[in-house]
């Protein structure tokens, strides 16, 4: 099983796919990609990245809640931030290919 984030027009969806329902998928995204040509990589690039920040950050939504046992509530604090900015200033796909993901804390 593969887990994957899904963008659908209704929202973001998590779900578990065969080997084949990925392929299924991949297939299906391309044939869309090539049927809508105004996406440019650039925009479906930051779609990802943006997927992925919002997994991260919804990870660690738990960790900044007045009754977290965290200790150090600052360090998550900063993380979250430093993925909110993670998009701030990119422009081309080069940019978010290259992009350092911030380190959680105690990591």
């Amino acid at each position: 099983m593969i887990t994957k984030t899904i963008v659908t027009r209704s929202g973001t969806q998590i779900v578990n796919l065969t080997a084949e329902e990925e392929e299924t998928r991949r297939q299906e995204q391309e044939a869309w990609l090539a049927a809508n040509p105004s996406k440019t990589e650039l925009q479906i690039a930051m779609s990802n990245l943006r997927v992925r920040r919002n997994e991260l950050l919804a990870e660690t939504d738990w960790t900044v809640l007045p009754d977290s046992p965290v200790a150090d509530k600052t360090a998550w604090q900063n993380y979250r931030s430093e993925l909110r900015d993670l998009t701030n200033g990119l422009t081309t796909v080069e940019q978010v290919e290259a992009v350092t993901w911030p380190t959680k804390p105690g990591a």
